[in-house]
């Protein structure tokens, strides 16, 4: 068989094993980055050609030897001037190619390209949401004395202006797709929003809603520039993670606010999920829900977490969201509305 005949195939990591019983041990030179060779033997007629490559010194018309004389003047086949195989032959050659993706030659190099892109389209990102919140807090910071005089609990002159801030971010880099707006309860009646949460994106998501509902943040975001001032326009609750105090004082706070009219939106899992899968959900949004006897309105974000991964909050990769607006819950027993809601949620995400 002619030595031109032979399929070279770009992978990522490959490892040429070689096992001998009665024979001495042939060496080849292969590394991480190096080529796999996966068209060697024809035999009766046929060619076969497949990643993983078994040779028995037995086949009729397989000859190792007669393909290391051809490879002798070829000494750029594996960067070495040497490709050296012994005169007697291993009973068992087994070429072995662990990959993690295949394709052809050109596939190989699409992987760096995307994440290059990704990269570029994560930094154009963070420039359009900063410029577009350093000029739309300047209106924000004008109307807060007006909205604290005739609007102090819903505060929806502020949440236009989030709303209007989420959806310049945004509208370069993703569509977003609404299912179920005839299910979200009018703008003036208070509610309880629960949603699942793949990614950073998810709050510029749920803001393009329209709704003025209070989001629940970490502390510390508080302390960012115009991002953590604009929140605290906005009336978002802080809360300090692993405090039982300031969780209690959180919960107390969210009744109160719906008491007097507003709405609360909460993230049930506590934490972004890094696989997509829903998490265990905590009881204190439905605690809220039932005691206030306000409507439960489950929400399913698809979609977010494959544009921004949860931990990868520099990229932005090509692709769309959908929100899909669940019918709301009414129940005075916080574990009923923990599971209703948690079944809605589950039932979208499972299908997507």
């Amino acid at each position: 068989m002619p030595w031109k005949s032979l399929l070279f195939l770009p992978v990522l990591q490959s490892t040429i094993v070689f096992t001998s019983v009665s024979y001495k041990k042939a060496r080849f030179f292969a590394g991480s980055s190096s080529t796999l060779v996966s068209n060697l033997c024809t035999h009766s007629g046929t060619t076969y050609k497949h990643p993983v490559l078994r040779i028995s010194h037995k086949a009729p018309q397989c000859s190792m030897q007669g393909i290391s004389k051809k490879l002798e003047n070829v000494p750029w086949l594996f960067g070495s001037p040497k490709f050296i195989v012994q005169n007697k032959l291993p009973r068992d050659v087994v070429v072995r190619s662990e990959l993690t993706a295949a394709g052809s030659a050109e596939d190989g190099y699409l992987l760096p390209e995307l994440k290059v892109e990704s990269k570029v389209r994560g930094a154009c990102f963070y420039v359009v949401t900063a410029f577009s919140a350093i000029f739309l807090f300047v209106l924000m910071m004008v109307g807060h004395p007006f909205v604290l005089l005739f609007d102090r609990y819903r505060r929806k002159f502020h949440h236009f202006i989030a709303k209007l801030w989420a959806a310049l971010t945004v509208a370069p880099f993703f569509k977003i797709e609404f299912e179920g707006m005839e299910n979200l309860p009018p703008p003036d009646t208070p509610a309880v929003y629960v949603s699942n949460h793949q990614s950073f994106l998810d709050i510029y998501t749920l803001l393009t809603l329209g709704r003025s509902f209070k989001f629940i943040s970490k502390t510390g975001i508080f302390l960012f520039p115009i991002i953590g001032w604009a929140m605290f326009f906005l009336g978002v609750i802080p809360l300090k993670r692993m405090d039982s105090r300031s969780q209690l004082d959180c919960l107390k706070r969210c009744m109160d606010l719906i008491k007097k009219g507003a709405s609360v939106f909460f993230f049930p899992e506590g934490t972004r999920s890094k696989d997509g899968k829903l998490g265990t959900f905590k009881k204190g949004a439905f605690s809220v829900a039932a005691k206030t006897n306000a409507p439960l309105v489950p929400i399913t974000l698809i979609g977010t977490g494959q544009i921004m991964p949860a931990g990868k909050e520099g990229i932005v990769n090509v692709g769309s969201v959908k929100v899909v607006i669940h019918k709301p819950i009414f129940g005075k027993e916080s574990d009923v509305l923990c599971k209703e809601a948690r079944k809605a949620i589950e039932s979208v995400l499972t299908q997507s």
